[in-house]
């Protein structure tokens, strides 16, 4: 039998900032222009762009997402997990497989199979067992700091033991059912605002409740991408977990301060600090700005166009790519998408070269398609990331 301490769900609230807060109205003006903003990017994109950014924004997140945890896997070893080429170092191929399955899950979100709502128990534990049960057996365990054993991690279960994050000393381990049904009731929200300001103050909620022995801090970012992406519909074209980890340290400062407790009668009426919530609140809507406004930055056509062909007339001068291919680029580019018997006439050559300019292509990674007689279309593949979409994620030597 799990223990249940009889702890009171009031130990964790304020759930939400308080309509009462004097923070509240710059919260709501936040929300509004995170809205604003995403629709705006959101709608630029053609859907022969969108798709295959939204690939690309999957490893993005899950590169990010492991690194806040110390693990650095980077999105082209995430690439080659996904095409099942692994490292022949066993460390570095369990953080590929790590990523992988951070990939899945995620890919998971993104076809809308997840049932009931991200805040839903039944799909917090389901995030926790789909990525969990993907993952290595020598990274399904904790180990006790001070006993140094190693208690396995069995994916999907909520923990059966009492646990101590930091200072924080989480709820019994039979209570947390109870604290996560109360978190659902509390941010299953009506209206535009209110769901765009619980993505940011569950984030925090569900870690204090700490509700596996291990995989929290991911299951908790996957919980506030799902969030937002229903809310806001992202289409999955941009992610918090990158300015998350550009700030990791305020944002594991964030994190530690929401567990304090209120700050006297000027702080809510919760037990824990509706000021810290709100802070976290603030600093979480404005990344995920910052992140929306860098994504649209990187994605203006004109510029994106440039980057692309100028990296594509480099490799034909290189002998990577044959001539014309550049060409071929460009009408994607303008197009969205052509059809393989367009690039005859589009080059004016023969179907011969028409076929080796078309495969060079698809074999660089630059085009994809899904069949031998699908449209061709614009891929980001994350080997040229760096100079397509400089700042995305950092260079790495290939």
């Amino acid at each position: 039998m799990v223990r249940d301490d009889g702890e009171t769900v009031g130990l964790f609230e304020p759930l939400m900032v308080s309509e009462g807060s004097p923070v509240r109205s710059g919260l709501n003006d936040l929300v509004l222009e995170l809205a604003e903003k995403s629709a705006a990017f959101r709608s630029s994109l053609p859907a022969s762009i969108a798709e295959p950014l939204a690939d690309l924004v999957r490893a993005m997140n899950c590169y990010y997402s492991n690194l806040i945890e110390g693990h650095d896997t980077h999105p082209i070893d995430i690439e080659r997990a996904m095409r099942n080429d692994y490292s022949a170092d066993p460390k570095k191929r369990n953080l590929q497989l790590e990523a992988k399955a951070h990939v899945a899950v995620q890919k998971w979100i993104d076809e809308d199979s997840m049932v009931e709502p991200p805040t839903a128990p039944a799909s917090i534990i389901e995030l926790h067992r789909r990525f969990c049960e993907l993952l290595p057996l020598e990274l399904l365990f904790v180990e006790n700091p001070k006993t140094g054993e190693k208690i396995p991690v069995v994916p999907g279960e909520l923990r059966k033991r009492y646990v101590e994050v930091g200072r924080h000393i989480a709820v019994s381990p039979g209570a947390v059912p109870r604290f996560l049904d109360r978190m659902h009731k509390a941010y299953s929200l009506p209206g535009r605002i209110e769901p765009i300001l619980a993505a940011a103050c569950a984030h925090h909620r569900l870690l204090w409740v700490h509700p596996f022995l291990d995989g929290n801090g991911r299951v908790a970012r996957l919980m506030s991408y799902a969030m937002l992406r229903k809310t806001l519909d992202t289409r999955g074209l941009w992610s918090v977990a990158r300015g998350l980890a550009r700030q990791e340290a305020a944002y594991k400062e964030h994190l530690a301060a929401c567990d304090g407790p209120r700050r006297g009668d000027r702080d809510g009426r919760g037990t824990l600090s509706e000021a810290a919530l709100a802070s976290f609140a603030q600093f979480f809507l404005r990344i995920c700005i910052d992140q929306v406004e860098f994504m649209a930055g990187l994605m203006r056509p004109d510029r994106l166009r440039d980057r692309i062909l100028i990296w594509a007339e480099e490799e034909i001068r290189a002998g990577s790519l044959p001539v014309k291919s550049d060409i071929v680029l460009k009408a994607v580019l303008y197009q969205g998408q052509i059809e393989r018997g367009e690039v005859e006439s589009i080059l004016g050559t023969s179907d011969r070269t028409a076929r080796r300019v078309t495969s060079a292509l698809l074999e660089a990674g630059a085009l994809s398609s899904v069949s031998t007689r699908a449209p061709l279309k614009l891929a980001f593949p994350a080997k040229y990331a760096g100079r397509w979409m400089p700042g995305l994620f950092p260079d790495r030597e290939d």
